[in-house]
């Protein structure tokens, strides 16, 4: 394999105490965890800090490379008393993500590539390399120029048993989940409600378990009962019935996921499960399923130009695995 292109400071960093920014959303905080497990990976006595939303720093404790999750709301209040950190990362690039990293005291302030807000005044951006072409990549150069060896990316994510045990106890016993997301933060990003219904019920002739997901958001539920009406025998739904933890125990229980550019999408990526990806607006290389490219459809003209029939092949052949 060859060598990767030499980014960031020419000097190794031999710190022990890594402080990350990064604050949201669901999604975007799961693409981040590789540079915390690259991190633990070099330096295996280090200590990790991760400051995180409080609405998705749960999905950051399922993540044991990271020693400390703390919730952090923007403020210009005082930080933490924390001891001295070798190296800061904004794995953000927005004024909230920076304004930590600024004032964190650290030897080091390093920064993901696309500074906004006037972040660039807070950290050094760090270029990606050239062959860094998905968001997870790029995130993971932050960590390389901090002296962390990594050429794939590790998301060492897993559910606590707590979490597993309750979806185990909702399920009733159902096997061969089959998980779809019909929700997405922008509406630009959901796929027509009627091809999710064909799809589910292609999962169940399949034999297959069809269990909608999404968040407790009118807009999620709505969604969901858009998809629910339409399938000739209703799947099951736990829609707004999980918190993050019991999401990613859901998820890990599956034989599929099938989402668009959304959270449970690269939860799924993270835990290995095969996720077929549904991409309109986004670019399917920078932020499909980390690894799944093989997976996704895509067309520029939105979701609503992908036809059900050849996402119903790619969960066929997903289904037909042993």
């Amino acid at each position: 394999m060859e060598k990767r292109e030499t980014i960031g400071p020419s000097e190794p960093v031999t710190g022990k105490r890594f402080l990350i920014s990064r604050l949201s959303a669901l999604g975007d905080a799961v693409c981040c965890l590789p540079v915390a497990v690259a991190l633990k990976a070099t330096f295996p006595d280090c200590h990790t800090v991760w400051l995180a939303d409080p609405r998705f720093k749960a999905v950051v404790e399922c993540c044991p490379s990271v020693d400390e999750v703390v919730e952090y709301r923007p403020s210009l209040g005082p930080l933490p008393k924390w001891e001295p950190f070798d190296v800061a990362m904004d794995l953000q690039g927005l004024a909230k993500s920076a304004w930590p990293v600024f004032r964190s005291k650290a030897k080091l302030k390093l920064a993901y590539h696309w500074q906004r807000e006037g972040s660039a005044l807070a950290a050094q951006r760090v270029l990606p390399d050239p062959s860094s072409l998905h968001v997870v990549d790029q995130y993971l150069d932050v960590a390389r120029a901090a002296g962390a060896e990594s050429e794939t990316a590790q998301f060492n994510l897993h559910p606590p048993s707590a979490a597993i045990e309750s979806i185990k106890n909702r399920l009733g016993g159902a096997e061969r989940l089959m998980i779809l997301n019909p929700g997405a933060g922008w509406i630009t990003k959901r796929w027509p409600p009627e091809r999710f219904a064909a799809l589910a019920d292609a999962a169940a002739t399949l034999g297959a378990t069809p269990v909608l997901i999404g968040g407790k958001a009118d807009a999620d539920v709505q969604a969901a009962e858009e998809v629910s009406c339409q399938c000739s025998q209703k799947p099951l739904s736990l829609v707004g019935q999980t918190n993050i933890k019991e999401l990613v125990a859901l998820i890990g229980m599956a034989k599929a996921h099938v989402g668009g550019d959304t959270g449970s999408t690269h939860i799924a990526a993270a835990l290995g499960v095969p996720a077929i990806g549904l991409y309109g607006i986004t670019n399917p290389i920078r932020s499909c399923p980390y690894g799944q490219i093989e997976r996704c459809h895509y067309d520029e003209r939105g979701l609503a130009a992908i036809p059900a029939e050849p996402v119903i092949r790619s969960l066929a052949q997903i289904l037909d695995r042993p």
